[in-house]
């Protein structure tokens, strides 16, 4: 059975562009006949608002979106990421790491490879064969053994990254002992048996990782779709970062068409209509039987 899922960070409440994913990924789950999921992603406890995680899920109980089975908390689930982790070390692929993000920079410099990527340091490999006496600090994946790799986006076509080059060894588990996003949403989405990940374009450049960390886990890959982007004045992707205004849930249906046009779907002029009518549009926009 299709199992899809849209899953929020509580960082703040759905605007424009998060709206886009989560209604994306629920017509692609009825347009299946599958099972829509939701997913409360806050791993990252220092990111999270209080009680925001509940003013998401009544935003998306009034626009229609309901989850078909009680929503799941990162925050709850520790131990098995921990088990992950564990598994990953045993295998070989996991090592831990004794760098501070000076340490890195430094190391960069002294190369005379000072590159950022989205504002992050590509780790040089100092602690992969290796501590030399230095504290643990962290857990990396090594990256290194993995050619460079292609994989299919059901929207974009055909993708291609070489990890190794383009990321580095990536966190598993930070410094302050919080699970990496990376590790936690391949457990997640293999524990809940999720089979299509449909979510926003901006999380393309995440699916190479999630794909290694799901072979050296020795988990299945689900199939991958991404979603178009709202842009700020800015030209940005719509964000909480850049200001982004509150989905107004007292006007659904106006929300629910700013998302469809974004995802080429026409315009609806009833809500009752709208979701059954988009379900439609939907299976024929990405040739699914009826």
């Amino acid at each position: 059975m299709y199992i899809g899922r849209f899953a929020p960070s509580p960082t703040g409440p759905l605007h424009a562009g998060s709206l886009v994913a989560a209604l994306a990924s629920w017509l692609d789950a009825r347009a299946h006949s599958g099972k829509w999921l939701v997913r409360i992603e806050d791993v990252d406890s220092t990111r999270c608002l209080p009680g925001m995680d509940q003013i998401i899920l009544q935003q998306l109980a009034a626009l229609g979106l309901h989850s078909d089975q009680p929503p799941v908390y990162q925050s709850q689930r520790a131990p098995l990421y921990q088990q992950a982790l564990d598994q990953l070390v045993v295998s070989g692929h996991a090592y831990p790491c004794a760098c501070s993000r000076r340490d890195i920079a430094l190391a960069l410099q002294h190369s005379g490879q000072v590159k950022a990527r989205h504002d992050a340091l590509i780790y040089p490999g100092t602690c992969r064969h290796g501590l030399n006496g230095k504290l643990a600090r962290a857990w990396r994946l090594n990256t290194q053994a993995q050619p460079p790799f292609h994989w299919q986006d059901r929207r974009l076509g055909d993708q291609w990254q070489d990890v190794a080059l383009d990321v580095g060894d990536f966190i598993l588990k930070r410094a302050d002992g919080c699970f990496a996003y990376q590790l936690a949403v391949v457990v997640d989405d293999a524990a809940q048996g999720i089979t299509d990940v449909v979510r926003g374009q901006d999380l393309t450049d995440n699916t190479a990782r999630q794909i290694l960390l799901q072979r050296a886990l020795l988990l299945p890959t689900p199939r991958y779709l991404h979603t178009p982007l709202v842009l700020g004045p800015n030209g940005e992707k719509l964000s909480k970062q850049n200001g982004a205004q509150a989905l107004d849930s007292q006007q659904p249906l106006a929300a629910l068409n700013h998302a469809a046009a974004v995802l080429g779907l026409a315009e609806q002029h009833a809500l009752a209509d709208a979701l059954p009518n988009w379900v439609v549009q939907w299976r024929c926009l990405y040739n699914l039987p009826p």
